[in-house]
This record gives C-alpha cells, structure tokens and sequence, in this order.
C-alpha cells in the first residue's frame, strides 16, 4: 500500500474503533488498536471522561417521547388512534 492508502486505512479505522468505544464493545476496540498498529498508529492515551460539558446523560422529559415528537415537528402529523391503537377513520 501507498503512504496515501495507509493514511485513509487509519483514519477509517479510528472512525470504526469511535463507534466502538460508544457502544460499549471493549473487545472489537482492541482488535482495531491491532489493525492501527500493523498500519504504524498508536492512540494516544486520552483522557476518558467524556465529552466536555456534559456530567451526566441526557434527562428524560416529564411529558414522555410523545409530546417531545410533536415539538419536533418532524414528518407527517400522527394519525388518531383508538384505545387498541387501531388508526381511527373519520
């Protein structure tokens, strides 16, 4: 491989091992610090506390995901629905 290829293997790489990291997955993170290393990439040793500004995850609303979904106004307007949460025809 070029210099060039080698640069974009690691930089997907470090996009891979990212979302790694987020979810969780310790193990697949340490198969891709092998793949980094093969290509001559060490991580440097990062502090581990999350993003700045953030202490705590996000807070659930008091009205539920309903009400935070009209907020949104995002896609096409709920449907009514009965008790069963059939779609009611008018």
């Amino acid at each position: 491989m070029t210099q060039n290829e080698d640069r974009k293997m690691v930089a997907a790489l470090l996009r891979e091992r990212e979302g790694y990291v987020r979810r969780g997955q310790d193990d697949r993170v340490r198969q891709v610090d092998e793949q980094l290393a093969y290509y001559g990439y060490e991580p440097e040793q990062a502090d581990e506390t999350g993003p700045e500004g953030r202490a705590t995850a996000p807070m659930e609303t008091a009205d539920g995901d309903g009400a935070a979904e009209e907020r949104r106004g995002r896609g096409r307007p709920r449907k009514p629905r009965d008790a069963e949460g059939n779609i009611v025809r008018e």
